[in-house]
């Protein structure tokens, strides 16, 4: 199960710490859509911004991110793929 996410509702003029759980939620536009995992947590932050916010329980799956290395690592180890051994 997971929650289907709507921004619906501009944030401009909302406190910092709307801002910041909105931004959690990774909503960027109005009228942005995300498909979370249902946790307590994630409910946490949608019932926080919840006049700004629409939800609804959905049977899609949420998509696991990627995680992505720093850039500074990144960058060291195409250098060192590049190299070439003696």
């Amino acid at each position: 199960m997971s929650l289907k996410v709507t921004l619906f509702k501009s944030f401009a003029g909302a406190p910092g710490d709307h801002l910041s759980t909105i931004r959690g939620l990774g909503l960027r536009k109005m009228g942005q859509v995300r498909v979370l995992q249902d946790t307590k947590a994630i409910r946490g932050m949608v019932f926080k911004v919840k006049h700004l916010v629409s939800q609804e329980v959905t049977e899609e799956r949420a998509a696991v991110g990627k995680r992505r290395k720093p850039r500074k690592i990144a960058v060291r180890d195409r250098a060192r793929a590049g190299r070439k051994s003696p």
